[in-house]
């Protein structure tokens, strides 16, 4: 534990070192982590402080390690909490690194398998095809002669990452302290998250899982493929995966048929995953798109996978649905439903500033519609009124960003809506289908008989409790709760001057007979007027402190 705590010590050092080089160590400062590093010099570097403010937090990122690499592609789904051209930048950050040797991968093999690597493969290609901070990836071939390509977790990166992890809680909780938006996602729930989210993408069982409810989802379907999992070759630090042979979308070569093909059978994959299959793949850029004869369209890399309920898909086909008729009032409802309100927000106000991002993004109809910006905004928005967003929908967000863009580029003028109108209308119809409306009511039945069987119950004790005098009413507002903050430092601070009066007369009507004096001063007196300036001091500067106002990450960023 002590040998824990001075790594982490020394880890933190590292972290503020390359912070302040990058000019971010007034955080440190404010957060109170300063002072536990007195040895630590934390100084900005004038060459990368020239850069702009988003592209010194990706490099600060990239230099700190794999484990902040991995917290700045998860940051890159949040727009909610993140202004636009931070986002752009974490979208690039890349985690390459070099490649680690045979020997390791040798190893690897043997613990994950208790087999060495020659009985596991017929052929295994010692030069990696990809190598990234968590693993790395080699083609191979089974004896069965099957070609596949097999990802192996870097030796040493679970603990590595524990490490920074631990430190990043610290960090997290020391800045909850001076970062205005907790109310929404604190920092501390931010790194909880991020935990959760490494530790799946370490258990590389996780992904296999993925692959194969995406497999599932597709049994049949003749333009996606899904590479096959080979469970036997497959474990925790190991995923063998199908191998297949295809351009990526980005380095593919396509006539202006085969764009419009691919860009029709792209955007009918996007709406089956979201409003058929529930399962959406998180990360959908052109180098995770592979293009095989056909054209068929092959998915990979499935680390980062959304999921979304039947509830979900009804709420997004009535918000694009809204967005699409440009009425402000249903989106409102619609967002406001979709995220989880941290305080009550005023509707109308909400509908106001909608009207403004429909007006400014839809000035004819959806097909000129600028997605980045829209869902930025909607966003900034939800951030505004203190709507938190929940993680699937910020995935999703990303996701269809990166969806607009691939189909921008290839097919500028398809017509989207024909393709979403059939599941919009399945959709509806499924809600006012016979059958599904009775589900609903015997769902709403059995609320209404649990309710009227607690009704009695929970009466008898509201009145019990009018019998005994313990019935009480809690109200809560925001504008109460600071004039009880600021009548309770008033009485501080007004104690502490009574007390201050108390001490100054009692000190000399007490000692007043007695003349102890040093160099012509009364030492009694000079104890008590100490003592006042102590205690009234104290006083004062908890109200200061409690009176700081908490730095805004939006203001902060924003202003850089």
């Amino acid at each position: 534990m002590i040998r824990s705590a001075f790594q982490d010590l020394n880890r933190l050092r590292q972290i503020a070192i390359i912070a302040g080089k990058y000019g971010f160590a007034d955080l440190f400062e404010r957060s109170g982590l300063k002072k536990i590093l007195p040895d630590a010099k934390i100084e900005g570097d004038a060459q990368a402080q020239a850069m702009p403010f988003a592209r010194r937090f990706r490099m600060m990122l990239a230099e700190l390690g794999p484990t902040f690499v991995k917290l700045g592609q998860v940051l890159s789904t949040r727009g909610d909490l993140l202004p636009a051209e931070f986002i752009e930048e974490l979208s690039t950050l890349q985690d390459r690194v070099p490649p680690f040797g045979m020997e390791d991968v040798r190893k690897q093999m043997q613990e994950a398998f208790g087999r060495p690597l020659e009985e596991l493969f017929r052929d295994f290609d010692e030069t990696p095809i990809a190598a990234a901070s968590m693993a790395q990836v080699h083609k191979a071939t089974t004896h069965d002669g099957v070609g596949v390509v097999v990802k192996v977790q870097r030796p040493g990166i679970t603990e590595r990452m524990r490490a920074d992890l631990s430190v990043l809680h610290g960090i997290a909780r020391a800045l909850e302290a001076v970062i205005e938006e907790v109310s929404i996602t604190s920092p501390t729930t931010i790194i909880e998250e991020f935990d959760k989210a490494v530790h799946e993408e370490l258990d590389f069982l996780n992904e296999a899982s993925n692959v194969r409810a995406f497999m599932r989802a597709h049994e049949n379907h003749p333009t996606v493929r899904i590479p096959k999992v080979y469970d036997e070759l497959s474990g925790r630090t190991v995923l063998t995966l199908e191998f297949l042979d295809g351009p990526k979308l980005s380095n593919a070569q396509l006539d202006d048929a085969g764009k419009k093909k691919l860009a029709n059978i792209i955007l009918e994959e996007a709406f089956k995953q979201l409003f058929e299959d529930g399962l959406f793949h998180g990360d959908p850029h052109p180098g995770n798109l592979l293009i095989l004869d056909g054209p068929v369209l092959a998915l990979i890399d499935f680390g980062l996978v959304g999921r979304v309920t039947h509830q979900m898909q009804e709420a997004l086909i009535s918000l694009i649905l809204a967005v699409a008729l440009k009425d402000s009032e249903s989106v409102a409802r619609q967002l406001y439903r979709l995220g989880t309100p941290e305080s009550r927000a005023n509707l109308h106000t909400f509908k106001t500033d909608i009207d403004a991002i429909l007006n400014a993004y839809l000035p004819t109809s959806i097909k000129d519609v600028n997605a980045k910006a829209l869902v930025r905004d909607l966003l900034n928005l939800a951030v505004k009124y203190r709507v938190k967003v929940p993680r699937e929908y910020a995935i999703l967000a990303r996701a269809s960003v990166a969806i607009e863009g691939i189909l921008r580029s290839l097919y500028p003028e398809m017509p989207i809506g024909e393709i979403f109108m059939p599941y919009a209308r399945k959709m509806m119809a499924e809600r006012y289908d016979p059958s599904q409306l009775q589900g609903n009511a015997m769902k709403t039945l059995l609320r209404l008989q649990s309710a009227a069987s607690d009704l009695p119950l929970q009466l008898q004790q509201i009145m019990l409790d009018l019998e005994s005098g313990k019935f009480t009413i809690t109200l809560k507002d925001d504008q109460v709760e600071s004039l009880n903050s600021n009548l309770r430092a008033l009485a501080v601070v007004a104690f502490a001057g009574l007390c201050a009066c108390g001490f100054i007369i009692g000190t000399f009507l007490a000692f007043a007979p007695k003349q102890w004096e040093i160099a012509g001063i009364p030492v009694m007196g000079l104890l008590g007027i100490g003592a006042t300036v102590f205690l009234f001091s104290t006083a004062m500067v908890r109200q200061v402190i409690g009176s700081f106002r908490k730095v805004s990450i939006k203001r902060f960023l924003g202003k850089r």
